[in-house]
């Protein structure tokens, strides 16, 4: 090893306890090596901006190599650090088929389950770009760029600033490559979908005095259809395939009461739809709807798991100015597309005003007539493509001051996400309004919109009635103009944009008894700009898609931070040694105006075998762009009434039974659902748009973290070591998003009479009896709530066993208990806590325990991993009666609710792999080994189906080639 290269090393990112470690036994080599040998660099750990030969710290990292990856079946960074056992679950998975916004289609990581948003994702301890919502997509991350990924798991505001109280995430880039490097990675299910194909290929060269690398990177994965899954191929699971009768009531089980089928709504209200191969223009050809068979199966057109594709292109470099100056600079390119698909649209007339005229050609029965028709020969199909631009440069420099050694840089950052979100599938309602209106035969035997004399130009006329599959005029199915008609298609943008400019110097203050008195301080000026525009066809509301405003605005601030590293005491009797580290960060936000934040941390080894280490740290997040600036959505909420009478508070609990009488609301009262049904369950989809929006007086978020941990590395067992940490989180003036449900609860089981104020009920004098008192119209902003905390228990033990005739083994095991997870929505005494830890909902599942295996075993140019991933068990709101195993559950924030509970699930992973003579890596794995299955889960958390959007969905074969050069 050269002098240079060595230094160029160490410098580069920041590397972890566990990685320096690794990597010992070559700078030990390089020391024994002769006249190019040198004496051990100092290092930057993740976080702390002090360099130190000193590998070991004050706060617990999680490291992931590179050659950990690759012993993976996982292509995605994302999801590679989604299976950590400190992770939450997935912000946005990729069964959420109904999600919708500018984050769709990325995937975010979310630690300690606080919210993506709370994680700061860092590429080689620079900030990632982000959305207009805070959120950093790591999808956008090439694979194989990647050396390795570092995760702090404490809060970390004090050394780098907002957004990290959850903890970091550092993304080291792959530097100093020499030769080339060509890759192929092939896979797909058991059920032989969902193909993943990835291709890459890297070349580089590094010298005395520079360095250059050059990458390219593919990488595709297919959608999965939702039916080819028995477990999502029903609304409801395989336990409730179809509608059926219970208790004398007609249960949809999540089918469609908006079908394909031709349904009409005569003027007494009764529900009618055309006979298979009838003639929808003829009256005597339908008969009463029937829900039991005319409903639809929506899973039928949907995506379990949304397509995904990625080219990407990347570059770094260094050049040595002199011996003591250097420039370097990374830059890249990465455009990533998502496929989403749904269903098509439930369109029902009677919300749009767009009755089926009494003078269309088509209608059957000569009066204005309500239809409802769910566009089959059409799915909602959204394209989400994210282009990223990212370039740092800047130049690094070391000197000396009275012997000690110093080290600077300064540095510049430009990060641009620019999105588009192009959509099919919804529908153009002036265009609806004139095709569904008067018509006429004219003489060329064509059906024409308008009357003789009056006809409508360009206007297609549409029969709604018309099912799927019919041939007839005015069908969807067979009629390619009146699709063009009805449905255009809708073009949304964003554009994010991060400028960082930056400096940081550190170096040895002093030399202590003890060790060195180091320092380092910086400073630093961002800017954050957030554009995203939705169609202006949405924006207008002239489409059935959900309307939305614009979100555009942005931020800036200075910061100036300080960190020095006291060693107290070394080398005695009890403390081998003692030292503290000591940090704090002034920032001054154009927003809100400045904070300061500090940080404490203790390192102690009362014997060589064993480190006491600790940390408190306060923390905040400030506000986003899309937070303070975002627009005004609609939204179909998912949610409970607890009003209803069949799976509501009330049905339980007389108080709520009370507070919904006293609101006039009848005792059988039924919640409606999407299409005009009752609902089946709690969390169903509404059938009314609500609003949401931003927030311009939110102030920021603040934090304190504590952790306290044991490091054991006994020397009788070399090559083991066992860590135990505990962590604790507590969020002041949360930002919150809360949901209608939430505001329902608030007045209904808590009797907060301020709340019975924030949202509609409908009268009591609809003619359509399940229509009356639901709730109609709800407003929802941000708030900064009360308090969020969480506190639990990390442990680690690896394992390298000694060498044998057998080969090698190493054993590394990780796991997180979660002691609690609560919120409280507001500071008022008279408000519950609510309780998440243990709970699955629609937002996700807060396991109480995730622990992940690995054994490894190598012999000569042979090696073969197993590693399992453990989820524990949790429960959910029942959704049906015959399924809750613990109906008596009293809780101080539900009140009474009965519920389910299901079971611990593991996943197991295996791969084995060959060294080839000619200098190729050969490997085959699987994911998923057992092909096992989780449970129904009718929460659906983070999901569109009745499954957990973050587990497995089968079996995953895959075949990876590596060969250098």
């Amino acid at each position: 090893m050269k002098h240079r290269s060595l230094r160029t090393a160490v410098r580069v990112g920041l590397l972890p306890a566990g990685i320096a470690v690794a990597l010992s036994p070559a700078f030990a080599m390089a020391q024994e090596s002769g006249k190019d040998a040198t004496t051990l660099d100092s290092l930057v750990v993740t976080g702390s901006r002090i360099r130190s030969t000193d590998v070991e710290t004050q706060q617990p990292v999680i490291s992931l190599t590179r050659a950990e990856i690759q012993k993976q079946g996982f292509t995605s960074i994302a999801d590679i650090v989604q299976n950590i056992s400190a992770a939450g679950t997935p912000a946005i998975s990729r069964a959420d088929a109904l999600s919708s916004g500018e984050e769709t289609g990325g995937q975010y990581v979310d630690l300690r389950n606080l919210g993506p948003e709370r994680t700061l994702v860092l590429i080689d301890g620079k900030r990632m770009g982000i959305t207009s919502a805070g959120y950093s997509d790591l999808a956008s991350i090439p694979t194989s760029i990647v050396e390795r990924v570092e995760v702090l798991t404490d809060g970390a505001s004090a050394i780098y600033g907002s957004d990290a109280i959850a903890g970091v995430i550092n993304i080291i880039t792959r530097k100093n490559f020499d030769g080339a490097e060509a890759s192929a990675y092939l896979g797909q299910y058991d059920q032989g979908d969902g193909s993943k194909q990835v291709y890459n290929f890297l070349i580089g060269s590094s010298g005395e005095r520079s360095a250059v690398a050059l990458g390219v990177e593919y990488s595709k994965e297919d959608p999965v259809l939702a039916k080819d899954r028995e477990f999502s191929a029903h609304p409801m699971g395989p336990s409730h395939p179809v509608p059926d009768i219970y208790n004398g009531r007609i249960r949809a089980n999540g089918w469609s009461a908006t079908t394909q089928k031709g349904r009409m709504i005569d003027g007494d209200g009764t529900s009618w739809t055309v006979n298979p191969n009838g003639d929808p223009t003829n009256f005597a050809d339908f008969h009463v709807t029937d829900p039991l068979h005319d409903y639809a199966n929506t899973n039928q057109q949907m995506f379990l798991q949304t397509g995904l594709e990625r080219r990407s292109l990347f570059a770094n470099g260094r050049f040595d100015v002199n011996d003591s100056v250097a420039f370097k600079a990374d830059a890249l390119y990465t455009h990533r597309e998502t496929l989403q698909q749904i269903a098509g649209y439930p369109y029902q007339s009677s919300v749009y005003g767009t009755p089926l005229s009494a003078d269309s050609y088509f209608n059957p029965i000569d009066e204005d007539v309500d239809f409802l028709r769910r566009t089959w020969e059409v799915p909602r199909q959204t394209r989400s493509e994210l282009t990223t631009y990212r370039f740092t440069g800047g130049f690094e420099g070391s000197f000396e001051i009275a012997d000690k050694p110093w080290d600077w840089d300064i540095g510049y950052l430009y990060n641009q996400n620019k999105g588009v979100k192009t959509g099919t599938g919804n529908l153009f309602l002036p265009n609806v309004e004139n095709a569904v209106g008067p018509s006429f035969r004219g003489r060329d035997g064509a059906i024409h919109c308008g009357s003789p004399g009056a006809e409508i130009e360009g206007c297609v006329p549409w029969n709604p009635l018309a099912a799927y599959g019919m041939n007839a005029p005015g069908s969807l199915t067979s009629d390619g103009a009146l699709r063009a008609y009805l449905f255009p298609t809708s073009h949304g943008t964003s554009d994010t944009e991060t400028t960082v400019y930056s400096a940081n110097i550190s170096g040895v203050l002093a030399e202590l008894p003890a060790g060195d008195l180091s320092m380092a301080t910086g400073v630093e000026h961002r800017r954050e700009q957030a554009l995203f525009e939705p169609d202006a066809m949405d924006q207008s509301g002239l489409t059935t898609d959900l309307a939305g405003s614009t979100t555009s605005g942005g931020y800036s601030l200075d910061e100036v931070y300080l960190e020095f590293l006291i060693p107290v005491l070394a080398d005695l009797p009890g403390a081998k040694e003692l030292t503290f580290n000591v940090a704090g960060r002034y920032s001054d936000y154009s927003t809100f105006g400045d904070t300061v934040n500090s940080k404490f941390g203790l390192k102690w080894k009362p014997v060589d075998d064993l480190l006491v280490r600790g940390t408190y740290a306060t923390g905040f997040r400030a506000p986003t762009v899309s937070d303070l600036y975002g627009g005004t959505t609609e939204t179909f909420d998912n949610l409970t009434d607890p009003c209803d009478s069949s799976f509501g508070a009330a049905s339980r609990n007389p108080s709520v039974a009370a507070r919904c009488a006293a609101d006039g609301i009848p005792s059988t009262f039924r919640q409606e659902a999407s299409g005009g049904v009752a609902a089946t369950g709690p969390g169903t989809q509404t059938n009314y748009t609500y609003l949401s929006g931003s927030n311009p007086n939110l102030t920021p978020e603040t934090s304190k973290s504590y952790t306290f941990g044991l490091v054991w590395s006994p020397s009788f067992a070399e090559g083991l070591n066992v860590s135990l940490d505990w962590w604790k989180i507590h969020i002041d003036n949360v930002i919150a998003s809360e949901t209608v449900t939430s505001i329902l609860n608030q007045c209904y089981l808590l009797g907060i009479e301020a709340s019975c104020d924030r949202f509609e009920r409908a009268g009591g004098g609809n003619r359509n009896v399940l229509k009356r008192y639901q709730v109609i119209d709800a407003t929802r902003t941000l708030i900064n709530g009360g308090y969020q905390e969480t506190a639990g228990y990390d442990f680690a033990l690896s394992y390298k066993l000694p060498e044998t005739s057998f080969g090698q083994f190493k054993i590394d095991w990780k796991s997180t208990y979660v002691d609690y997870l609560e919120y409280k929505r507001d500071n008022e005494d008279v408000t519950p806590v609510q309780q998440y830890n243990g709970w699955a909902d629609s937002e996700g599942v807060n396991y109480r325990v995730r622990s992940n295996l690995g054994m490894g075993w190598t012999l000569g140019d042979w090696s073969a991993n197993w590693n399992m991933r453990y989820y524990s068990g949790a429960k959910e709101a029942c959704a049906y009666d015959e399924s809750c195993d613990n109906p008596g559950f009293v809780s101080s924030y539900t009140q009474a609710q009965a519920v389910r509970n299901f079971g611990s699930n593991t996943f197991h992973d295996m791969q084995v792999s060959y060294h080839t003579p000619w200098n190729a890596t050969v490997a085959i794995g699987a994911n998923n080994v057992f092909d096992h299955e989780g449970p129904i889960m009718y929460s659906k958390p983070d999901s569109s189906f009745v499954y957990n959007g973050g587990f497995d969905i089968g079996r995953f074969w895959y075949l990876k080639y590596q060969q250098s050069f």
